[in-house]
């Protein structure tokens, strides 16, 4: 008689014995395949994998390349999630411009398109003026770098505003940003409960207010944005900033040093596992928040420390260094 179907779940969710049997195989380098039967989600998601001399054995994937991984597979997701709810707006935006004109004046659509930056700042404002609970923001490198001094202060004023009235604020910045003056002058000035932390890559600009509306670009010049107020989407954009939340490193009210490892910086070992994949140096520079100049100075750095002397043996010796796996 065979035993209980094994259970359908996310990765986030790993069933009991899957969690157990990947420990174990952590701990001791691998496990026997049969073992790995009950819990056949560590082999679907790519956590175990056949060892090359004996395929009745299984061996892991370190688990900081297995995040690394599964991570980008999320951001994938956002980023799917984004188009398709921008293609959705796009397809409805006339008919509710339709629904507008006969709805009541309490009718809210789930989601609107803002054309133009006043239209976006009022709605902004709008929404914030509304709101006395939290403020949750994603502010990649390109977006903070293109907001005008007028805007920066004004959206300073806005903010101060809702955590006079008890609000929180928290924000997720790239770690580019840490020592940006215009960044840090924010937080000498802000009163409140606020709270700031940061990762190599984050996605795009995510504003969502009292989780009831968010908002998103919609255009690559931000002069297009989606207001959403899909439950669905929403419930999708608060999981998605918690899971980056508990993976960012704290930089306010108490900022949280990244250690070296083997003489490599954390902006290092963030360079060499784009480097390991195969972009570009102007890939690598779009990436993590930074220009060109600066991420080839970081790469010879690496390359030095290393002890490379070529863009391929730069490869095999960060995968022989082991800092990677030390990234975790």
């Amino acid at each position: 008689m065979s035993g209980p179907a094994h259970p359908g779940h996310g990765v986030e969710d790993l069933c009991a014995a899957g969690a157990l049997l990947y420990e174990r195989a952590v701990r001791e380098g691998r496990v026997r395949a049969a073992d790995a039967e009950p819990a056949p989600c560590l082999v679907d998601f790519g956590l175990l994998h056949p060892t090359v001399e004996d395929l009745d054995w299984l061996e892991p994937v370190a688990p900081a390349v297995a995040l690394r991984r599964l991570l980008r597979v999320s951001e994938d997701r956002i980023a799917d999630e984004r188009r398709r709810g921008e293609r959705l707006a796009e397809a409805f935006e006339p008919l509710l411009r339709i629904g507008d004109r006969r709805a009541d004046a309490t009718d809210t659509p789930t989601l609107r398109i803002l054309s133009g930056l006043e239209r976006i700042n009022i709605a902004l404002d709008q929404a914030l003026t509304e709101a006395s609970g939290e403020l949750l923001a994603i502010q990649p490198h390109t977006t903070h770098t293109r907001i005008s001094p007028e805007r920066r202060a004004a959206a300073l004023a806005r903010d101060q505003v809702l955590l006079n009235r008890g609000g929180r604020i928290r924000t997720l910045y790239q770690h580019t940003l840490r020592h940006a003056p215009s960044v840090l002058a924010r937080y000498e000035q802000l009163e409140g409960d606020v709270e700031a932390r940061t990762l190599d890559e984050v996605t795009d600009r995510l504003l969502v207010i009292d989780r009831a509306v968010a908002f998103v670009p919609a255009s690559a010049d931000l002069s297009l944005a989606l207001e959403v107020r899909h439950p669905a989407l929403l419930s999708f954009f608060v999981t998605t900033f918690d899971r980056l939340w508990r993976l960012a490193v704290p930089m306010y009210p108490e900022a949280v040093q990244r250690p070296s490892l083997g003489g490599v910086t954390p902006r290092q070992r963030a360079i060499a596992a784009l480097l390991v994949e195969g972009h570009t140096d102007a890939v690598i520079a779009d990436r993590l928040g930074m220009n060109v100049r600066t991420a080839r100075v970081h790469i010879a750095k690496l390359a030095a420390t290393l002890g490379s002397e070529s863009r391929a043996q730069l490869g095999f010796l960060i995968g022989r260094s082991g800092i990677l796996d030390q990234a975790g």
